[in-house]
């Protein structure tokens, strides 16, 4: 008996391989009890990006629906939790958690979050939980391939590039000025240093993505060793972090941010963490350019230039840098080999008997572990 003739054998489909007319169905049906709408709302256009399972699945939709004979709606996003067994990154996806800390940037900042429209807790109506905010037009510097190969940033000008590059940094000192941000956001907050909680989740994530099926890596375990032997003296005042602060989530009205994506990595903890993590991401992009014997970007968010524009903007100095850059490094080398871990699973993909070789930035982490590594 085949799995397409018996119901009982059949797979579930993950929201990311639905049906859109499905998933608009039952949109429309969720709408329709969400808002005060005259009949049933129509739901058009909707569309699972490609690269959507990794991290939260996104549906593109388009919404009409009639309030006191008045037409509403216009064109929306609604974030997913990712189904588990699509292998996701991360072992939890906390939705809510998201929203919150969203609607609470935007409303201490002027950072230009998407607007919000709804959170919906009741995993039955698509699957997981959401939630829905508008979508906002515009550009955003790809990851796959990579802006450092082709696209509109690698066109533009070195000045355009630096006022991108800018623009990214006053984004993430505006995040760090949210005030009193443990009391804000307190599903963030814990005991004892928030650094440590950071660094622990952390480890705890490696043990859960790869260690606990004896995938263990050699590297990452050297650079956690790293960490404890060359710990700040003193981390420096804890603010909201974005976690995955970088161009790459940003949608840019031309050279200008108009919406800041993507706040699953939020945390509680030293300004230094984002900061690291926006120039180590676009130094992991332009090594792999460099490998390839393309010229990739080499001028732009460069360390020092990065550093003393935060400086500049927030009244801040960057202290303990080189920890942040290895540390932004085994965050990212996580992340590498857990999506090797995921191709593996799929059949996507071979074993190798050097397991450092998942982490694709191998070289980089051994010269910064080494102390070898030359930034600008």
């Amino acid at each position: 008996m085949s799995e397409d003739t018996d119901p009982t054998l059949r797979r579930q489909l993950t929201v990311s391989e639905r049906d859109p007319e499905a998933l608009a169905a039952d949109l429309s049906a969720w709408l329709r009890s969400r808002t005060d709408a005259e009949g049933t709302p129509v739901v058009s256009n909707a569309s699972i990006p490609q690269n959507s399972g990794l991290s939260s699945t996104s549906v593109f939709f388009d919404a009409t629906w009639q309030v006191g004979g008045m037409r509403e709606g216009g064109s929306f996003v609604a974030r997913l939790a990712p189904d588990p067994r699509d292998f996701p990154v991360f072992p939890t996806y906390d939705l809510a958690t998201q929203f919150h800390i969203m609607a609470g940037v935007a409303a201490a900042t002027a950072v230009p979050v998407p607007p919000l429209c709804w959170l919906e807790t009741d995993a039955s109506v698509l699957g997981a939980e959401f939630f829905v905010m508008r979508r906002v037009e515009g550009r955003v510097p790809a990851d796959n391939p990579p802006y450092v190969f082709l696209g509109w940033l690698f066109e533009a000008t070195p000045r355009q590039r630096a006022e991108l590059a800018a623009r990214t940094v006053e984004i993430i000192a505006a995040i760090h000025a949210v005030p009193d941000p443990g009391a804000r956001f307190p599903m963030l907050d814990g005991p004892g240093q928030a650094l440590r909680r950071h660094v622990d989740w952390h480890r705890g994530w490696y043990d859960w993505a790869l260690a606990a099926d004896g995938y263990r890596i050699p590297i990452i375990e050297r650079a956690f060793d790293w960490l404890e032997t060359h710990w700040p003296a003193d981390p420096g005042p804890d603010v909201l972090c974005w976690g995955d602060a970088r161009p790459g989530n940003i949608i840019f009205d031309g050279f200008e941010p108009a919406a800041v994506l993507d706040w699953e990595m939020a945390a509680l903890g030293p300004r230094e963490v984002d900061l690291a993590w926006v120039v180590f991401i676009h130094r992991f992009f332009q090594d792999i350019a460099t490998r390839f014997d393309q010229p990739g970007l080499p001028d732009f968010l460069r360390l020092s230039e990065t550093v003393a524009t935060y400086e500049r903007v927030s009244g801040h100095q960057a202290r303990d840098m080189d920890f942040h850059l290895v540390y932004a490094a085994l965050r990212h080398a996580i992340v590498m080999a857990r999506i090797k871990r995921r191709m593996l699973h799929f059949g996507e993909d071979t074993d190798t008997a050097d397991r450092d070789d998942y982490v694709m930035h191998r070289a980089l982490l051994e010269s910064m572990l080494d102390g070898t590594c030359a930034w600008d």
